[in-house]
């Protein structure tokens, strides 16, 4: 059974202080895990331990063109960000080279840029 989400996963958001970024669904996040660095941004979740498993209404798994991801609280991001193309295509490589472009997981197409 699956729950609420407030954010749903493939969704493009924005910081408070403007960076855009993609949220990443539950596959996406273990292999970003794995294959990248956390960017440690304002309003992120640093408690060791206490992100293992992103619910997508308070702690919501991003990652951005800068190569890094972070677990956000939601209440730091906001819907309906447009990136610009060159940062979409660098996010969009980021999460095909650490193969989470296409997953059940992650229900929003991408569109062609």
């Amino acid at each position: 059974m699956s729950g609420k989400r407030a954010f749903a996963p493939g969704e493009w958001v924005a910081t408070f202080r403007g960076e855009t970024g993609r949220i990443l669904g539950p596959e996406g996040y273990r292999a970003a895990v794995q294959c990248l660095r956390e960017g440690k941004r304002p309003g992120r979740y640093f408690a060791p331990g206490c992100c293992a498993d992103p619910d997508y209404i308070s702690r919501i798994p991003v990652v951005f063109p800068d190569g890094t991801y972070d677990v956000l609280r939601s209440l730091n991001l906001r819907r309906g960000a447009q990136p610009d193309p060159a940062q979409k295509q660098e996010v969009l490589d980021i999460l095909s080279r650490i193969g989470a472009s296409r997953g059940h997981e992650d229900p929003v197409e991408e569109e062609e840029v």
